[in-house]
C-alpha cells in the first residue's frame, strides 16, 4: 500500500491508499449507468472522486463515516485534481487509527480550554459569569470537540473552540482600543454564541445536521439553553441574561443571515463583525492552501464566489 498522503497527491498518480469516506452521493450518466461521487480524506486533505459503473453490491457496501482501502488514479478536473475508483476494498474498522482521517484543529484542547477559561475568569460580574460557567459545564468536553461549521469555516475536529480563542483574542483587543465596550458582555458574547452547534450539528466526524440543527437552528437552540440556565440560577428576570440572549439571538448581523432580530447594543454589533472576521480569515486561508503564490484561489462560494490573490 502506497503511504502517500492526500495533500501530495500529483496528476498522473496510480495509488493503493486507505482513506476515510466523508460524502456519498448516487448518480446515473446519460446511458443509464450507475455510478458514484465520493469524497475521500486522511487527516492532510480531502479529493473528489468518481466511481464510474459501480456494482449494486459494491455501492450497498460503502458507507459516509468507515474507511477503505482504495485502488486510484489521480486525473486533473476543471483545474482540480480529482480521483477515479478503479477498486475499492473493506477494511475491518478496528483496525483503523481515526486519527490518520480526520481534519484536527492546530491548536491542542488543552491549550484552547486554557485560552477559554483565561477569558472567562476575566468576567468580573458575577451573574455574567454563573451564566457563561453554567453553559460551560452542560456542553463540557463537546466543546473542544466539535466544528464550527459542517462545511463552511473551522470545519474540522476542535473548530468550534479554536473559532471561539480566536474571536476572544480580536475582542479583547478591541476591550484594550475602545473602553466604552463592556468587556464582560462581549466575552461572554463570544463564548455563548456557538454553543447551539453542539446540538446543531451531529458528530465531531463526518459531520451532518441533526434534526433539530434542522428545525430550529443553533441560535434558537443556544437561547432556549440560555433561558434554561436563567431558570436555573434564579436570574431569568435579570438584565444580564437578557443582554446575552440578545447578543446570541443577533449574532448573524442580518435578518437574510438568519438573525431573528438585529444588533441593538454595542456589544452585540461587534460581536457580529469579530464573528465575521475569524469565519472568512479561515475561510480565505483555508483557500490558499490549494493555491501558490502568484496565483488566485479558485471561487470561494462562502465568499460571494469572488478568487482572492496568493501575493509572495
Amino acid at each position: 500500500m502506497d503511504e502517500k498522503k492526500v495533500k501530495d497527491f500529483n496528476e498522473g498518480d496510480h495509488l493503493n491508499v486507505n482513506l476515510l469516506i466523508s460524502a456519498l452521493t448516487k448518480g446515473v450518466t446519460n446511458s443509464g449507468a450507475p455510478y458514484l461521487s465520493l469524497t475521500l480524506q486522511d487527516s492532510t486533505k480531502s479529493i473528489e472522486a468518481k466511481f464510474w459503473d459501480v456494482k449494486s453490491e459494491i455501492e450497498k457496501e460503502l458507507q459516509v463515516g468507515k474507511v477503505y482501502n482504495f485502488d486510484l488514479e489521480i486525473n486533473l478536473y476543471r483545474n482540480n485534481l480529482q480521483a477515479k475508483v478503479i477498486k475499492v476494498f473493506p477494511i475491518g474498522q478496528n483496525e483503523i487509527n481515526m486519527a490518520d482521517f480526520v481534519f484536527n484543529s492546530p491548536i491542542s484542547k488543552d491549550v484552547l480550554r486554557d485560552n477559554i477559561a483565561d477569558a472567562v475568569n476575566q468576567i468580573k460580574n458575577e451573574k455574567i459569569a454563573k451564566i457563561v460557567n453554567t453553559m460551560l459545564n452542560h456542553y463540557d468536553n463537546a466543546i473542544y470537540e466539535y466544528p464550527a461549521a459542517s462545511k463552511i469555516h473551522h470545519n474540522y475536529i476542535g473548530g468550534l473552540a479554536t473559532h471561539t480563542c480566536g474571536m476572544l483574542k480580536i475582542g479583547m483587543a478591541l476591550c484594550d482600543i475602545y473602553p466604552s465596550i463592556n468587556k464582560d458582555y462581549l466575552l461572554a458574547g463570544i463564548i455563548l454564541h456557538d454553543l447551539g452547534k453542539i446540538e446543531e450539528l451531529s458528530s465531531p466526524v463526518v459531520t451532518e445536521y441533526t434534526t433539530a440543527g434542522k428545525l430550529l437552528g443553533h441560535i434558537s437552540i443556544v437561547d432556549a439553553r440560555l433561558l434554561e440556565v436563567g431558570k436555573q440560577l434564579k436570574l431569568e428576570d435579570s438584565e444580564e441574561l437578557m443582554i446575552l440572549r440578545h447578543m446570541v439571538l443577533s449574532h448573524h448581523g442580518k435578518y437574510e443571515f438568519g438573525s431573528p432580530i438585529l444588533p441593538e447594543t454595542l456589544e452585540a454589533e461587534i460581536l457580529t463583525y469579530i464573528d465575521n472576521i475569524d469565519a472568512k480569515i479561515n475561510i480565505i486561508n483555508k483557500a490558499f492552501e490549494e493555491t501558490k503564490e502568484g496565483e488566485f484561489t479558485q471561487k470561494i462560494f462562502a465568499m460571494d464566489n469572488r478568487v482572492f490573490y496568493k501575493h509572495k
